[in-house]
């Protein structure tokens, strides 16, 4: 009995980091409930704000705002209804608006000269 609550116990604490990745990164102080907001403009705003007051983050602001994002869609997604996660996805474009990286990136042209022929 006693070895069924041990593994009950780990088990629950096991599956809660990802929760805690979210709520302490040492990329990014996020708002409290960031996620949960309706607006993918106030979501993408909410983000770009936290990147760039961070003096912890490795990589630049669009790329830490990104995989945070990235990163909560990933680990909620199971959870997630379809209209929240579309509310998410959403919020990634406007992430790239905010960070002026909507552009289309240039098609590369012609073939590259195989080395050795």
């Amino acid at each position: 009995m006693a070895a069924k609550k041990k593994r009950k116990a780990k088990k629950r604490k096991a599956r809660k980091w990802s929760g805690r990745v979210t709520r302490e990164s040492d990329a990014l102080d996020l708002k409290k409930g960031v996620f949960k907001l309706n607006d993918p403009k106030k979501i993408a705003a909410s983000l770009k704000r936290s990147a760039e007051h961070s003096h912890r983050r490795k990589a630049d602001p669009y790329r830490s705002a990104l995989s945070m994002l990235t990163f909560y869609i990933n680990r909620a997604g199971k959870n997630l209804p379809a209209s929240r996660k579309k509310k998410l996805n959403d919020a990634k474009g406007e992430l790239k608006k905010l960070f002026h990286k909507d552009k289309p990136k240039r098609k590369k042209t012609g073939k590259k000269a195989r080395k050795g022929k």
